[in-house]
């Protein structure tokens, strides 16, 4: 019997390596729209990661989400052009930009919803090691307590599984090219345009990845 597992894709790299792990099952792929400026080119991605590996694919509207955030990822706000990734501060200064309150917590009681409903065993997500360093819902702590949550709380058998957990962007890439994930087809990029920026800092830590594993980069940059 093939296995059912519940996918939550952005079309980013990580989370585009992580369902490629499970390609061999049965997924249903969930990608979310919170009025993101990106939301346009992360659904048409994943739109065609799910015609890839022929899977099913759900896009859920959060329009609420948005309403209550002063996030730069959606909202007026100017999404914060990263310098050096080596330094923290600069880091966490981006994280803070960005956050989107309790996003990964929504994405993943969402997921838990359908995981139940499809009796799913599995949800699969994106988290990593990299990004645990200034996003805490990427962390391996969070993914630990999430796990916990659903063992008292549903009444079903599911795990949370992500296969990055433990990877930085760049082991992030070797693996995506081991599983012959379809890298060429994700989308990074906070600014939501036809090509990558380049310069937030989600598109630095895709470039300096792929250039660290010395791996060509199908990415096209704008700078």
């Amino acid at each position: 019997m093939v296995e059912h597992v519940i996918g939550v894709l952005s079309g980013g790299l990580d989370s585009t390596v992580a369902i490629s792990k499970y390609k061999d099952c049965e997924i249903h792929c969930i990608t979310f729209d919170y009025n993101q400026k990106a939301a346009k080119k992360e659904i048409e991605a994943s739109r065609n990661i799910c015609k890839k590996f022929r899977c099913k694919h759900t896009i859920i509207n959060l329009d609420w989400l948005s309403k209550i955030s002063d996030s730069a990822l959606n909202s007026k706000r100017k999404i914060p052009k990263s310098k050096n990734l080596d330094n923290l501060d600069q880091c966490e200064s981006s994280a803070k930009a960005v956050w989107v309150y309790a996003r990964n917590l929504v994405f993943t009681s969402i997921a838990t919803s359908f995981a139940e409903a499809e009796k799913a065993s599995k949800i699969i997500v994106g988290w990593d090691a990299e990004e645990a360093n200034t996003f805490p819902d990427n962390s391996k702590e969070f993914l630990n307590k999430f796990n916990e949550l659903i063992e008292v709380g549903s009444p079903y058998n599911i795990k949370i599984e992500a296969p990055a957990i433990d990877l930085d962007k760049k082991d992030i890439v070797k693996l995506g090219v081991k599983l012959n994930a379809p890298l060429e087809l994700s989308y990074s990029c906070y600014e939501g345009d036809d090509n990558h920026c380049g310069e937030c800092e989600s598109c630095l830590r895709r470039k300096r990845a792929f250039k660290i594993a010395n791996i060509d980069d199908p990415t096209i940059y704008e700078k």
